[in-house]
């Protein structure tokens, strides 16, 4: 019975390490983002994002299934690197299914923090759009929120 508990509070600790280790990654992700955006014009920025080759652009087995995602302080819809067809779209008054304006609240967070955490349920493009928690880090770079989340 204690083996038991012992190999319990393992996986336990270990699934913990995974998640701290994942937002690292996500966090780390989005600070590769903002330097490629410093150091680029807007446009070729945006494009690695969008772009199916970019380097920002979601591909399953890569960058741990990470994508960044890039908006306006309204809401507008920059660069996915997901869904493409939401560039130039204006999704302020979006809500996930319990109804929390993430959007919203992400850009509140960053002109008040420039950057940080925030939890919300979105699709998740690496398990067949299935609605999941997520925890997106999110950073003011130039007028624009760029961003980037696990799946939990």
């Amino acid at each position: 019975m204690r083996k038991t508990w012992i190999i319990l509070a393992a996986s336990a600790m270990a699934a913990a390490s995974l998640t701290a280790q994942t937002r690292d990654q996500a966090k780390s992700f989005v600070k590769q983002a903002v330097e490629f955006a410093k150091k680029n014009p807007k446009e070729k920025f945006l494009e690695e994002v969008s772009g199916v080759k970019g380097q920002f652009h979601f591909n399953k087995g890569q960058n741990n299934d990470l994508y960044i995602f890039v908006y306006d302080l309204e809401g507008k819809v920059l660069a996915h690197g997901v869904r493409r067809e939401l560039v130039g779209v204006v999704r302020w008054t979006a809500k996930d299914p319990d109804g929390k304006p993430w959007i919203q609240d992400w850009t509140k967070l960053v002109k008040e923090k420039g950057n940080g955490w925030i939890e919300y349920k979105e699709l998740n493009p690496a398990q067949g759009n299935k609605v999941m928690k997520k925890a997106s880090f999110v950073e003011l770079f130039n007028g624009m929120v760029v961003g980037a989340g696990i799946y939990e």
